[in-house]
This record gives C-alpha cells, structure tokens and sequence, in this order.
C-alpha cells in the first residue's frame, strides 16, 4: 500500500503533511504502507493540475499484481492542525 504525496519545495503544510505521514510510517501501526513523494516541480502535468492545492494526499492499492494495477484515491486534505493520531485516524477510513 503506496502513499501518493504531491508537494513543492518550500510548501510548509506539504513538509508538515510529510512529516505527520513519516511519523505513522515509523510507527508500523499501518503495516506495509509506504510514502512517495513527488515534486509538482518536476513535472508539467503535475504542476498543471496541482499547483494551488497542494499538498495532495493519494493513497494507491495494489488490485491486480500479475498487471501490477493500482487503484488510487484521493484523501481529503487534512487540517495542518491535525495531530498525528488524527491523520492516522483519517487514512485508516481510506486503507
């Protein structure tokens, strides 16, 4: 189970979602879960959609391994306010 976090550089409520996320990582109160950044810097396509939203939380589950298919889905942004037992709380609705 992936993780999907789109961000910027010098976007403190997406280093603040990402630190949350690192936390419940380092926790394994959700086994096998994994976090993937990715920069909206570093793609136009990313840019172009997530410019004035991020950070943008995804979460992708794996739903066919022989194609190697994953399902994903957006997850409501957290409040920057949330605590880490809250954000745990939230994904725990998506996973």
């Amino acid at each position: 189970m992936r993780l999907i976090l789109y961000s910027k550089p010098g976007c403190h409520l997406c280093e603040g979602l990402q630190e949350k996320l690192e936390k419940i990582i380092q926790t394994q109160n959700i086994p096998s879960l994994q976090l993937e950044i990715r920069d909206i810097t570093t793609d136009d396509n990313w840019f172009q959609a997530y410019q004035y939203e991020v950070p943008v939380l995804f979460v992708a589950n794996q739903v066919n391994k022989d194609q190697d298919q994953d399902k994903i889905q957006l997850i409501p942004r957290p409040s920057p306010r949330a605590t880490v037992q809250q954000l745990e709380n939230l994904l725990r609705k998506y996973l």
